[in-house]
C-alpha cells in the first residue's frame, strides 16, 4: 500500500498510486481550474499536472479556489 499525505491526512492507495497530479485530481474530482497545487513545499503551475509525477509519501497541499461575493 502506498501513501500520499494530502493536506495533512494519510490519503492510501491500495494498487498503485496516480502518476501524476492530474491523475490524483481526478480521482478524487477536483477540477484543476479551481485549485492551487504544492508537492512538497513546491507550487505546481497549472500547466505542469500532468507532468508532476507523484511518490510515494510526497506531502501534497490542495487550495481550492471559491468565488463569491
Amino acid at each position: 500500500m502506498t501513501v500520499l499525505r494530502i493536506n495533512g491526512e494519510d490519503k492510501h492507495f491500495e494498487n498503485s498510486l496516480p502518476a501524476t497530479l492530474a491523475d490524483l485530481l481526478d480521482i478524487m474530482k477536483v477540477d484543476a481550474a479551481t485549485v492551487v497545487a504544492e508537492i512538497d513545499g513546491q507550487i505546481i503551475k497549472k500547466n505542469d499536472f500532468s507532468s508532476a509525477k507523484l511518490s510515494a509519501g510526497q506531502k501534497i497541499e490542495l487550495i481550492r479556489l471559491v468565488g463569491g461575493g
